[in-house]
């Protein structure tokens, strides 16, 4: 089996844990590199993004301020990366993505895939949505990525939505590009664009409307604006602010069960660590807000810095 495969190779690389934090055994996070960069058409490189992000999370402090928890203490172990041959279909890369999460999902496991390109993504979402009712996919993006077929593929990095809408509602925030043939398939009111959340104090009320009993999260770092996140294979200027995820981060998980997250799109750049510790950081937060109310995660008393 695929993932016990990926088992034997795990250890601590997500915030550098000690053994007895990062055992699959008691873990009840799994953090799953997918290190797949063969879709993108302008810069590559988001294969070493996985390894970039694990490096620096390593500089991650444990606690988390916001939401007074430290997450670790749930356990989180770090796969193996999954071998990823760059000229695989993307569609073979899909289905093996899906029966690792799969098999996360069916023993209980809450699901961290980081990427590579988005295409990774795929996988995942259809592993989720055969299992959970009720699931809403709440994307944040500068692209919708919604073409039904991209390069002659249809799991494409650019078709990554266009699958993940056939298997149930989604939401889109932060996005910013889109070809003009991608108008037909959108549902306006369910995409939420860079510039309507500058202008709008009421964004989040909008998206947190449309809010299903579960969400899976699916994280384009390029959703970021490209000041705060210039490490991506297709930066684009206007996009969302650090605060501005965080405050979407913790409506999502106090209104909606989150399920699981995948973050994808870092393409290191050498010698410029803070958006590689940015994503990291990323991640932590999503966990911590995820699980913020969970009593082993939770640290005694009051929040003094919340």
């Amino acid at each position: 089996m695929l993932l016990e495969r990926l088992i034997a190779g795990s250890g601590g690389g997500f915030l550098g844990l000690e053994p007895e934090d990062s055992a699959y055994e008691r873990a009840r996070i799994v953090v799953f590199p997918v290190p797949y960069d063969g879709t993108s058409t302008y810069q590559k490189g988001a294969d070493a993004g996985p390894a970039a992000l694990l490096e620096a999370s390593a500089q991650v402090e444990l606690y988390d301020m916001r939401t007074h928890t430290e997450v670790h203490r749930l356990g989180i172990c770090t796969l193996a990366e999954l071998p990823c041959d760059q000229d695989e279909d993307p569609c073979r890369l899909a289905d093996r993505v899906e029966d690792v999460v799969g098999a996360l999902l069916d023993a209980g496991r809450f699901p961290v895939l980081l990427g590579g390109e988005h295409s990774v993504s795929i996988g995942a979402i259809r592993a989720a949505q055969k299992r959970l009712d009720g699931l809403t996919i709440l994307q944040v993006d500068a692209h919708a990525d919604t073409r039904e077929d991209y390069h002659g593929s249809p799991c494409n990095h650019a078709c990554v939505m266009a699958r993940a809408r056939e298997g149930g509602p989604v939401i889109q925030v932060g996005i910013r590009s889109l070809d003009a043939s991608e108008l037909a398939g959108l549902n306006p009111a369910r995409v939420h664009p860079a510039h309507r959340v500058h202008r709008d104090s009421r964004w989040l009320d909008r998206v947190e409307a449309q809010f299903t009993a579960r969400t899976w999260l699916t994280i384009d770092l390029d959703g970021l604006d490209s000041s705060q996140m210039p490490s991506t294979g297709t930066p684009e200027p206007g996009g969302l602010t650090w605060n501005q995820v965080m405050d979407l981060l913790e409506r999502v998980a106090r209104t909606s069960h989150v399920v699981g997250l995948d973050v994808v799109e870092l393409k290191p750049v050498a010698g410029h660590a803070a958006p590689d510790f940015l994503a990291a950081r990323l991640v932590q937060r999503v966990l911590a807000e995820v699980f913020r109310d969970d009593p082993a995660a939770r640290l005694e008393g009051p929040a003094p810095l919340a």
